[in-house]
């Protein structure tokens, strides 16, 4: 796909390295302010028709994926996990016993690799979650699936664990990319895997492809998304690799001098959203595309998608319960983070103790600040009158900001009449580094990230 001088002006300058906004205040800024004490007291404040979600995170793989920017780690034993499921299941009993009996309407399995679980162990991990809370019917249960891990009787476990939506992990099926990547993974081992699931009843099918790959190509992209798309997903999210090297040092074993530069992960990207469309898929937000019939398309029409540490979601619950090692919660009081090393972790949960290392208490300048952020992700901008009826205290300050980010923008990114803050479809590829500019931490913020495009 041909670039133009004015692509060429904009990605050298709309490319800085920003938070990809799963939260606001993100991750970096999160204290050990927030202790397991103040987790408990945010508990029992919590409204008991407060609607509730749940994050399990399995931290294990049995192979790690240099590529990866997720808390997990590589085991060739199983008996590492079955100990952590032990002490998984102690966590959910605490957290269980403080909420009180509590209906859930979200599931979402993550890692690492949650389908390396033995198929006893995911009927154990089932029979705990259903003894400690209540599933709504309709209760959404997804899984992060690696296809090198499954055989009829794990999916017949998953099955039986009431698994709605199956998230696969492609990247990119090209044989050099997979080895420079360590992450090997044939078209056909992922077919059937997908096959294996939508023969259990699970309607609901999301592939993840990555641009911005070493040795990644626009012709390695375009195979790639053509076996995608002939595999028909319900959902594709086309993510830009994160390479951040000083935080997760096995990323070291990628060559930086094989990685696409900017303007050609900004080419990837451009090509990747193209095919989907042209395939008839509905891009929602940044990097995500739907079939106009799944329920992140329709959220997007009906201004509901939301944004949490998973993505894109149409999880619309108050409270968001993170439970595992590391594993980040979300509740009207603020965020809370567990124990991110498994043995700790472990210790204090068996302990009866809530494993929280740090976390950040909200203010209302926090909460306006978020929504405006998560608006511009989930919707290219906000209305004045939605932000000054939800956060009246914060308007002003914001409707300030949006006048800053206009004046500053000579290049046709956004509009802003003084009612509507609206990003503009030239300005979509750089939402991150347009939402960056209301965001208050950033300006003084020294840790780094991956870059916007």
């Amino acid at each position: 796909m041909s670039i133009t001088e004015i692509d060429r002006s904009l990605v050298a300058r709309f490319s800085a390295a920003v938070p990809r906004y799963t939260s606001y205040p993100t991750a970096p800024h999160f204290h050990a302010g927030v202790d397991a004490e103040t987790y408990e007291n945010w508990l029992s404040e919590c409204p008991a028709d407060a609607s509730v979600s749940l994050y399990l995170h399995i931290p294990f793989c049995d192979r790690l994926c240099w590529f990866c920017a997720c808390h997990t780690k590589q085991v060739l034993r199983y008996d590492p996990v079955a100990a952590y499921l032990e002490a998984l299941s102690a966590e959910i009993a605490t957290v269980s016993g403080l909420l009180g009996w509590r209906s859930i309407s979200a599931i979402h399995l993550g890692g690492g690799s949650p389908t390396m679980l033995s198929p006893s162990d995911v009927a154990g991990l089932g029979t705990t979650l259903r003894s400690a809370f209540s599933l709504e019917a309709g209760c959404e249960i997804s899984v992060e699936v690696d296809p090198n891990d499954l055989d009829e009787a794990r999916l017949d476990a998953w099955q039986g664990f009431g698994v709605t939506r199956a998230s696969f992990g492609v990247q990119d099926f090209d044989a050099t990319v997979q080895q420079t990547i360590n992450r090997l993974q044939s078209f056909e081992d992922t077919s059937k895997a997908v096959g294996g699931f939508r023969e259990r009843g699970v309607a609901s099918v999301n592939l993840d492809v990555l641009y911005g790959l070493p040795h990644q190509t626009l012709d390695t992209l375009a195979s790639t998304l053509e076996q995608v798309i002939s595999l028909m997903p319900d959902r594709v999210a086309l993510f830009g690799y994160a390479h951040v090297p000083w935080m997760k040092k096995h990323q070291r074993l990628i060559d930086d001098k094989v990685l696409p530069d900017a303007l050609q992960r900004f080419t990837q990207a451009r090509l990747g959203a193209s095919m989907l469309a042209e395939a008839g898929y509905v891009r929602v937000g940044l990097d995500h595309f739907a079939l106009p019939t799944d329920k992140m398309a329709k959220a997007q029409a009906e201004g509901s998608l939301r944004r949490n540490f998973q993505g894109y979601t149409t999880d619309n619950a108050e409270m968001l319960i993170g439970l595992g090692a590391s594993a980040i919660g979300r509740l009207p009081q603020g965020y809370v983070q567990n124990i991110p090393a498994t043995g700790e972790y472990s210790r204090a949960v068996l302990a009866g103790k809530l494993p929280v290392t740090r976390g950040y208490a909200l203010s209302d300048a926090d909460r306006a600040t978020a929504w405006v952020i998560e608006r511009i992700m989930c919707e290219s901008g906000f209305c004045l009158a939605d932000l000054r009826s939800l956060y009246p205290g914060e308007a002003d300050r914001l409707a300030a900001e949006a006048t800053a980010s206009a004046e500053r923008d000579t290049d046709r990114l956004v509009n802003w009449d003084g009612a509507v803050f609206r990003v503009t479809e030239r300005g979509r590829p750089f939402i991150r580094t347009i939402a960056a500019g209301f965001d208050t931490f950033l300006r003084q913020d020294e840790k780094r990230h991956s870059i916007a495009v």
